[in-house]
């Protein structure tokens, strides 16, 4: 049985923001812009209790809280803190799957430091990491990858939590299903027209039932409500793409896609900063009624400086569709690839300088 560290900064960049300005700590602040085209890229607890959320445009951030302090992100400040972070991890086990700049899986089944437990390794990282970065973070333990990422917002900020495997079914159970990797809201939608809202009573369908309903996704919701994951933690290279999609109830023409167009932009926007990396290809993604899937992309000669320039992109890129316009859609997703390094001054200036 593996066991699984999930570590996750606590407001990593706003966190950073306060470490490095005395001034900004104990006050809300927002990373990112505030103007009419800006999105927040992270928010301070102080913020965050006000309903400001990173992919939040900065104008409705600055109406929830009008008194915070709006700060330009600094990517490749929070890359060296985040490589300081890696270097500590790397003590403790070969095995780190970095998910952005401030999060990664570990797998600690047999951990450098010889350290008894599982839960004594993530309280000496989360304790190397305070001491060496003067940041908290945050830990979720247990016997699989999904789980253990569940549990590290259990007690966040500077927190940790343990599922232990004999108590995995019991943690699951009153959980909303949206809780699980991969639902989201169409998901939870189709499982709420079966009176499906909690894991515990996703439990309650036979694996033959979900599939039926479901296909293959079926089977692997089978086993998520049984709090099984096999999926290794696999060290590996940054992926070549972010993106983001969506799969809609009602299929839709071309047209009618704009919305989502705009709202899987901001969630593979979201991604792409919070992993520091900037993109200079933009990709939409169709998949038509009868499945067929189409791609259609553009590298503009500078990358997209900010969230509406990239939205936009997207948005033009139903140009080059040239099926017929009554064709509805039943998927849409918006990505970003051809990454360059965010520590690249030239990189920086043409995609980073985010309104004020």
């Amino acid at each position: 049985m593996r066991k699984i560290v999930h570590i996750d900064m606590d407001a990593f960049y706003a966190s950073v923001e306060q470490r490095d300005d005395p001034a900004l700590r104990g006050r809300p602040v927002v990373v990112g812009g505030s103007g009419p085209r800006s999105v927040v890229c992270a928010a301070s607890y102080e913020a965050r209790r006000f309903g400001v959320r990173s992919a939040m445009p900065g104008t409705r951030a600055r109406r929830l809280c009008p008194d915070a302090v709006f700060v330009p992100p600094d990517f490749p400040r929070y890359r060296a803190v985040s490589r300081q972070i890696r270097e500590i991890f790397l003590a403790h086990t070969e095995l780190v799957e970095p998910l952005s700049l401030d999060e990664a899986y570990l797998d600690v089944t047999e951990n450098r430091q010889r350290l008894p437990t599982a839960t004594a390794v993530a309280s000496a990282i989360r304790a190397e990491i305070l001491a060496t970065t003067a940041l908290t973070a945050s830990a979720g333990i247990a016997p699989n990858k999904f789980l253990a990422k569940i549990a590290s917002d259990w007690r966040k900020p500077d927190g940790q939590f343990v599922v232990r495997p004999e108590r995995a079914l019991d943690f699951l159970t009153p959980l909303p299903v949206g809780r699980l990797p991969g639902v989201g809201r169409v998901m939870e939608a189709r499982l709420d027209e079966l009176g499906i809202g909690t894991v515990g009573a996703l439990r309650t369908l036979s694996v033959e039932a979900l599939e039926a309903r479901f296909g293959r996704w079926g089977r692997r919701l089978h086993q998520l409500a049984h709090g099984i994951d096999d999926s290794p933690v696999r060290p590996s290279r940054p992926s070549l793409q972010v993106s983001a999609e969506d799969t809609f109830e009602t299929d839709l023409t071309l047209e009618e896609l704009a919305p989502a167009i705009e709202r899987m932009a901001a969630r593979a926007w979201e991604a792409s900063r919070r992993a520091g990396r900037i993109g200079r290809t933009v990709v939409l993604k169709l998949k038509t009624r009868d499945f067929r899937i189409l791609t259609r992309s553009l590298s503009p000669p500078r990358p997209p400086r900010d969230l509406a320039c990239f939205a936009a992109i997207a948005l033009d890129l139903r140009a080059r569709v040239d099926l017929p316009p009554s064709t509805r859609y039943r998927l849409v997703g918006v990505g970003l690839g051809n990454f360059v390094d965010a520590d690249d001054p030239a990189m920086l200036q043409a995609s980073l300088d985010l309104p004020a």
